[in-house]
């Protein structure tokens, strides 16, 4: 049996001369939340990610056996 588990993370955008601000800044925050979910045996099965306005939506699908 599985068990699963969603995390979104919302990033806004900002007026900036530097292009790569969201993926700057989400890398860092994506990379501690798959660190927590590791640490507690889950794994990354799916990702996607939408915008609305001026905010982006990452969706991380993770699942565990139980």
């Amino acid at each position: 049996m599985k068990e699963y588990k969603v995390e979104s993370l919302i990033f806004y955008s900002k007026l900036t001369l530097d292009s790569e601000h969201i993926a700057k800044k989400s890398k860092e925050e994506i990379q501690i939340k798959l660190d927590e979910y590791a640490a507690a045996g889950y794994r990354l099965v799916s990702t996607d990610s939408t915008n609305f306005g001026a905010a982006i939506y990452f969706h991380l699908y993770f699942e565990k056996d139980i």
